[in-house]
């Protein structure tokens, strides 16, 4: 393998040749160089896809602080190259490498690959590929580095399960320093890769694939999943972060323009509203929030160490943070004059969020952006989305009588039992939308209509449904295409080839590792990027293996099937989701969780992780709400 030097070297003879060079030299404020040969272990963080895209995620700033911050860790970066970047890589035989030290990726002791979606699955086999390390697990020997995989994409990890070596289940930012220790001592004495992947696969939160097997029936559904080792356990627990640790406030501000040059603090991680076809809501279970003063604090320290001038206050539904009312208020005294954008995304629908963003000074730059999902009340049943159109009407109301001129909405197509009127209910809900904007700024109203397609998930009520056909999607996409045109409208739509593609590796088992690898043999990469998207090879791939895709997508799921991913157990109980997959059938709606506790099974462990980390101010917002509860039945519950 090539050393720094020589890497440097090759990469200053090819620079000038590619688009964007600042991608692939690093050097940025805020970046973290250490002595290689003064540290004991050695951790490259990796997001598969561009250095535009990558940079900003948040989850990768979190680890490369916190690892950052102890003495006996190094963390580097590396991002997937862009085409012509990769094209030259190869012909000037440059492996992958990272941005601070140049060493090749094959150097480090572990390679923690981020995966928020399934769509960068082959670009995770471009990664290893370019920095020439072994695609297979099982190929890899004792000098190759371990690859490990977290990110909410792994809630079902088995796709995948035959390029990684370990996969982080849960919250990651508590478990990697589990995972850095496990393989700083088993380096300390000279312990085989195998050794090192058993006891990685004791840590809660971690799944070891190579260490289960699976067993299928005659019909292709799995029949079980073995441990082939009693020493690990039968079922992989999720890692629970008992309190969010302090925001990560060393951004590193890059090079080049990014797709967000700005501030993340997660004011709360978890999510009570219940939405049936939320992933993330399901997965992130439960909710913990951080005080006001810290994240005020966090802000102003990585205002001054950045410069930049936009934060972005994140958590998947704003409104719901207990103390938001004196968030705001604080956030807006302590920044006034600041000349700062604050955006405060994910509200709910309802006026008094309109309040809140307003008293945002200088973020009404854009549209203002909803999410109703669905147009009827029948689906907002089905879904657990409790809003009414009169709700909705109003709050646009407000906002466009506060200034806004446009108001973005977001809905899905593709929900279980979805008709055509149900998807002509969403043209005419926007149509009704923007008379509102209409009557009260006149013709500079716009309404602009995201419309993506559901993608039922694992690990959600809705993973025993079947996710719609291509042509019904393209009908229902037709039909808004014609409703949504003219003057004040704009209408955004999924790819149904990319809903197939992402149904497939969402709920699929371990032999879609085959058709990942033959699709990215076949050139599939970028598979998130529009113009880049290769749906024949995906097509082919299946074909080559001889496995039916409509096996993944098509099929209603019997209650009683046993799930690829159903020795992963991300916290919320299957006997909860298939209770809650009845209930959707019948359009019946669970209140919020602040309201009532609903035994979804995360609060129990929760539980007994506050009696043993017992802190201040992380206390979850349903057991806030309920200090006289008896938390000893709900945990025998």
């Amino acid at each position: 393998m090539l050393s720094p030097i020589e890497i440097q070297s090759r990469l200053e003879n090819v620079l000038l040749r590619v688009q964007k060079p600042g991608r692939y030299v690093g050097g940025e404020l805020n970046q973290v160089i250490k002595p290689w040969n003064e540290v004991s272990t050695h951790v490259a963080l990796v997001f598969p896809d561009i250095y535009d895209l990558g940079l900003p995620n948040l989850g990768l700033a979190i680890l490369y602080e916190t690892l950052n911050d102890r003495q006996d860790v190094l963390a580097e970066r590396a991002y997937l190259p862009w085409l012509d970047m990769i094209d030259v890589m190869r012909q000037a035989q440059i492996p992958l490498y990272s941005l601070e030290s140049k060493h090749a990726l094959a150097d480090f002791d572990v390679i923690g690959i981020s995966l928020p979606y399934e769509t960068l699955y082959t670009n995770t086999l471009e990664i290893l590929d370019l920095a020439k390390i072994p695609l297979f697990s099982e190929e890899r020997g004792e000098n190759d580095p371990i690859i490990i995989a977290g990110g909410h994409a792994t809630s079902n990890p088995e796709p995948m399960s035959a390029f990684i070596d370990a996969f982080v289940i849960g919250d990651g930012e508590g478990v990697i320093h589990d995972i850095v220790n496990v393989v700083l001592a088993q380096k300390i004495q000279g312990a085989s890769r195998k050794d090192l992947l058993v006891s990685l696969a004791v840590l809660q939160g971690v799944y070891v694939p190579s260490l289960y097997s699976p067993t299928y029936n005659i019909d292709g559904t799995v029949a079980k999943v073995e441990r082939l080792n009693p020493g690990i356990p039968k079922t992989i627990k999720k890692h629970i972060t008992g309190y969010l640790p302090p925001p990560p406030t060393k951004f590193i501000v890059p090079s080049i323009e990014v797709v967000h040059n700005r501030v993340s603090v997660e004011i709360m991680r978890g999510c009570t509203r219940g939405c049936r076809f939320c992933h993330a809501g399901m997965i992130t279970r439960p909710v913990r929030e951080r005080k006001v003063d810290e994240i005020v604090e966090s802000i102003q320290t990585a205002l001054d160490n950045t410069g930049f001038e936009e934060v972005a206050l994140l958590s998947l539904s704003s409104s719901d943070y207990s103390q938001i009312l004196e968030l705001v208020d604080a956030v807006s005294q302590r920044f006034a004059g600041k000349n700062l954008i604050i955006s405060l995304p994910s509200l709910r629908i309802e006026s008094t969020s309109v309040d809140l963003f307003e008293k945002l000074k200088g973020s009404r730059q854009g549209g203002f952006t909803l999410a109703p999902e669905a147009a009827t009340d029948r689906m907002r049943r089905m879904i657990n989305k409790p809003i009414t159109e009169q709700q909705l009407l109003e709050t646009a109301g407000a906002i466009y009588s506060r200034g806004w001129h446009t108001i973005k909405l977001y809905f899905m197509i593709g929900h279980p039992s979805e008709t055509l009127e149900d998807v002509q209910a969403i043209a005419d809900l926007c149509k009704a939308v923007l008379a509102v904007g209409r009557k009260i700024i006149g013709r500079r109203a716009e309404l602009h209509a995201g419309v993506s397609t559901f993608v039922p998930k694992a690990q959600t009520p809705f993973q025993w449904v079947a996710c719609d056909s291509v042509d019904s999607i393209k009908a229902k996409q037709k039909l808004l295409m014609k409703q949504l045109s003219g003057p004040g409208l704009k209408f955004n739509w999924t790819d149904p080839n990319v809903t197939m593609l992402e149904s497939w590796l969402s709920r699929g088992d371990r032999r879609l590792s085959q058709v990942i690898y033959l699709a990215w043999k076949k050139g599939a990469h970028f598979d998130a990027w529009q113009d880049q998207f290769n749906f024949t090879a995906w097509r082919e791939a299946f074909e080559e293996t001889s496995l039916d895709s409509a096996f993944y997508t098509h099929r209603l799921r019997p209650m009683n099937e046993i799930f690829p991913w159903d020795h992963i157990n991300a916290g919320v109980a299957k006997s909860f989701l298939k209770a809650d997959y009845k209930m959707s059938l019948d359009g019946d709606i669970r209140a919020d969780c602040r309201e009532q506790c609903y035994a979804c099974g995360i609060l129990p462990g929760f539980l007994e992780l506050r009696r043993e980390n017992p802190g201040p101010g992380w206390k979850c917002p349903e057991v806030k709400a309920k200090e006289s509860f008896d938390e000893k039945a709900l945990i025998e519950r």
